[in-house]
């Protein structure tokens, strides 16, 4: 892979390190609190099951795109583009989980009896936007590089051929 192709892969993987960083510093730093008939409610990230996937998930991609940034891209092309899927993956499951959980605390569910959260706790729903924002970028980052990595892998097995 010649410096032309290894630039975009760099520059987008920087991109998604830091968006995921960004995602789960949001997330983490999210909470609130509410008083509701003299009793105080607490609104955190790790209430939450599935914002806590979130929150790993967005960690191991961050710890994998700084790792992915030294791999020489010769040697282990295809196996990073196959590891890159599987972050992907878990990046898209971890970003529609936590995206449908936090229009849960939106909008409520009028049919189970939920009501939404955000007019009691709207810092801790800002924040999780905000972290949602920045997970739906690296989602498409992610997406991005992968789409780019699988041509230079398929275009070198056709010029080796």
């Amino acid at each position: 892979m010649n410096k032309t192709q290894w630039i975009p892969i760099v520059c987008l993987r920087v991109i998604a390190m830091v968006s995921t960083f960004v995602a789960t510093l949001l997330m983490v730093t999210s909470h609130d609190s509410a008083k509701v008939l003299g009793m105080t409610f607490q609104a955190k990230y790790n209430n939450s099951p599935t914002l806590k996937y979130f929150v790993v998930v967005s960690i191991i991609t961050t710890v994998y795109s700084l790792g992915a940034l030294f791999v020489p891209p010769r040697k282990l092309g295809r196996h990073v583009l196959v590891i890159d899927l599987i972050i992907m993956s878990f990046l898209i499951s971890s970003f529609s989980a936590a995206v449908g959980i936090g229009q849960l605390g939106k909008e409520g569910n009028s049919h189970a009896g939920w009501i939404p959260i955000c007019g009691q706790v709207p810092k801790f729903c800002h924040h999780v936007t905000a972290s949602l924002i920045a997970g739906f970028v690296a989602v498409i980052i992610y997406f991005l590089l992968v789409l780019y990595s699988l041509n230079n892998v398929l275009n070198l097995v056709a010029f080796k051929a």
